[in-house]
């Protein structure tokens, strides 16, 4: 059993460390010197190195163009730059397309030549469905032109009219909970389920194909994207896992990576997230902000207590996470402190677990 005049040394010798590793020299680079992108910028060789990634997070080879189309059921297909996924539907009236990613862009219109060729039936996209109003997923909206009916939640719309991006037309059907598009003898079951990712975020089912598309949610054989996928409501992300475990579904599109998903993927991505919110709760619940105050309190400067006490916490609240799951999905090593980082302002923020700095008898 360690005393606590160990376990004092311990955090100190840990805060030590993180405090070294934070004291990045950002001014060198910004006040005569040279930014990034330039022609001084690091040599490949001075990026850091990181885990493999696994054979199994890797999805099938694109072609010469840059692309991969694939069949997931009957008339459902999915397209893939490795990077971002769209999935559409061939009728016999036309194509329904969901999202639109702008890596991907005019290869899309190859890849539903590509099948419709193959199947005999119409090329031309009749519908297309927004996930949400991100740019990413939906700004090459623009090259399927101007007559294509556009669906999406009602959010989306208000959003992209704000926006006013004219690679991202706003949608002209819109719904508020649920909503059934039937095109060409085929049909896709649309849903709000609340704020996840964003604020207007929804669940795409094809119910005939057992095949559900929900955005920025899951990433088969990854871990989440930094800060939980960047998402608006920490909480309301959480939630959506278990929210598509309802759905009767076999094949997942997730929007990003290369491949499919089916749902061991999502269970795992459910058991990572859970030992990261176990982690950073009793992370937060053991490390003492004494050294932090104690720094940078004489000074007045709260925002270094802070900045310095929370990402010891993501840093620390990583550490086992990291080790388990390094080798079993990609980028472990490179996202996990902070997705971390993100559980404990949500933890903080949503959660209402306060820690050291809630209120002690």
């Amino acid at each position: 059993m360690t005393t606590k005049s160990q376990q004092s040394a311990a955090r100190r010798a840990f805060l030590k460390r993180t405090l070294a590793a934070a004291a990045v020299p950002a001014a060198a680079t910004l006040i005569g010197g040279t930014l990034p992108g330039t022609a001084a910028a690091a040599e490949a060789s001075d990026l850091p190195e990181f885990a493999p990634v696994p054979r199994s997070a890797l999805g099938p080879a694109l072609n010469a163009d840059g692309y991969f189309v694939g069949r997931i059921k009957g008339n459902l297909y999915w397209v893939t730059d490795s990077y971002y996924q769209s999935m559409f539907l061939s009728t016999r009236d036309g194509v329904v397309l969901v999202d639109a990613p702008p890596s991907i862009g005019r290869n899309l219109l190859r890849a539903i030549d590509d099948v419709t060729r193959a199947n005999g039936r119409p090329s031309k996209v009749t519908h297309q469905v927004y996930s949400h109003s991100h740019a990413d997923h939906i700004a090459a909206s623009a090259v399927l032109g101007k007559d294509v009916v556009r669906i999406g939640h009602t959010e989306t719309r208000r959003l992209l009219l704000i926006d006013a991006d004219p690679n991202r037309p706003a949608p002209t059907v819109t719904f508020d909970d649920r909503y059934t598009l039937r095109v060409g003898g085929e049909r896709l079951e649309l849903a709000y389920h609340g704020p996840n990712h964003t604020y207007d975020n929804i669940f795409i089912h094809a119910p005939d194909q057992e095949t559900l598309m929900v955005v920025d949610v899951f990433y088969p054989g990854w871990v989440p994207f930094t800060g939980l996928a960047v998402s608006q409501n920490i909480r309301g992300w959480v939630t959506a896992h278990d929210e598509a475990m309802r759905y009767p579904w076999k094949t997942l599109v997730g929007g990003h990576v290369g491949r499919l998903g089916v749902r061991s993927d999502a269970a795992l991505q459910q058991q990572y997230v859970a030992d990261l919110d176990a982690s950073t709760r009793a992370t937060y619940d053991s490390l003492d902000p004494t050294p932090f105050f104690d720094r940078y309190g004489p000074s007045g400067n709260a925002w270094a207590i802070f900045k310095t006490y929370l990402d010891a916490i993501a840093q620390q609240a990583a550490l086992p996470v990291t080790a388990k799951y390094t080798g079993m999905l990609a980028g472990a090593d490179v996202y996990t402190t902070d997705n971390a980082f993100a559980m404990l302002e949500s933890l903080r923020a949503d959660y209402g677990v306060l820690g050291p700095s809630g209120i002690h008898p």
